[in-house]
């Protein structure tokens, strides 16, 4: 017979919110197998899927799919907890799901998709994997008027980093080559009119306060920040930034040339902004021990 510990019973509380006599059954009959004491769970009491919410989910994939007349497009993130289980088939299957399901949906944010049964396929993930999954965000461009314009991707080899662009005049190729440059570079913003006041402020705090430091006269400070400002500004504008494909020219005078212009563009990479919590692996493993 199994032996069950307290640490197991707790887990399992913790994973379906059922009670600890239900727990600690169930661990029994399963002779202490818990993805089968879960499923056993599920069957009896309804339950979903187990809680891995607490496990931040900060790896995963970024997919894009473009309509045939090249007039819509549009930009998943599918995350899990570790990149093993993003390369795994049946984490990919479901995040291709999840893409298919949102350009058909061109209306459907992540709770509207969820709710269109893509909540029952990501809880049977779930218990397959073992780990943690989530849609993300998802994200779409289109011109109404089917000649208005193009909207092209670029996703880097390994699905890490994905370009959504829609582009007036030129051709896809030309707005693959921006995509891929927004990939690489990472702007903020298209044009330099467009960077958010708050932005502004943020760095000329920033400048200001080093400026000063220098001890220089006034006016030169005030002439030191507003070129810091400039120099920011170019920085995270794409049409005032070096052109990857050529360092010579901007993206701006390369898109002038071809006669087109950059409409917006959307840039995923996967897990920006999500902070991931650093366990030290002995640290982990003496938790686990003391907790059974």
């Amino acid at each position: 017979m199994a032996n069950i510990t307290a640490g197991m019973v707790k887990e399992l509380r913790e994973r379906t919110g059922l009670g600890m006599m239900d727990c600690k059954r169930a661990l029994t009959e399963a002779e202490g197998d818990m993805d089968k004491a879960i499923d056993d769970l599920r069957k009896a009491s309804g339950i979903k899927a187990a809680k891995k919410a607490s496990r931040v989910a900060a790896e995963g994939v970024v997919l894009t799919k473009i309509a045939e007349d090249g007039n819509y497009g549009v930009v998943i993130e599918v995350n899990s907890e570790t990149d093993f289980a993003a390369r795994d088939d049946n984490f990919l299957n479901f995040a291709q799901q999840a893409l298919e399901l949102a350009y058909s949906n061109s209306e459907a944010d992540v709770a509207a998709l969820l709710d269109a049964g893509l909540e029952d396929a990501r809880s049977i993930l779930v218990q397959k994997i073992g780990e943690n999954c989530n849609v993300r965000r998802v994200e779409r461009l289109q011109f109404t008027d089917q000649n208005a314009g193009i909207v092209e991707s670029y996703v880097h080899s390994n699905n890490r980093i994905a370009v959504l662009i829609s582009v007036t005049g030129g051709d896809e190729a030309l707005a693959r080559d921006v995509a891929m440059h927004i990939a690489a570079v990472n702007p903020l913003v298209v044009r330099a009119e467009d960077v958010p006041e708050e932005e502004i402020a943020k760095e000329t705090e920033i400048y200001s306060a080093q400026a000063r430091e220098s001890g220089k006269p006034e006016e030169i400070i005030e002439k030191m920040i507003s070129g810091r400002l400039r120099k920011f500004v170019a920085e995270v504008s794409l049409l005032e930034q070096p052109f990857v494909k050529d360092l010579d020219v901007t993206v701006g005078k390369v898109l002038k040339d071809a006669g087109a212009s950059v409409v917006q563009f959307v840039r995923f990479e996967v897990g920006e902004g999500i902070e991931k919590e650093e366990i030290d692996f002995a640290d982990e493993v003496a938790a686990q021990v003391k907790g059974s």
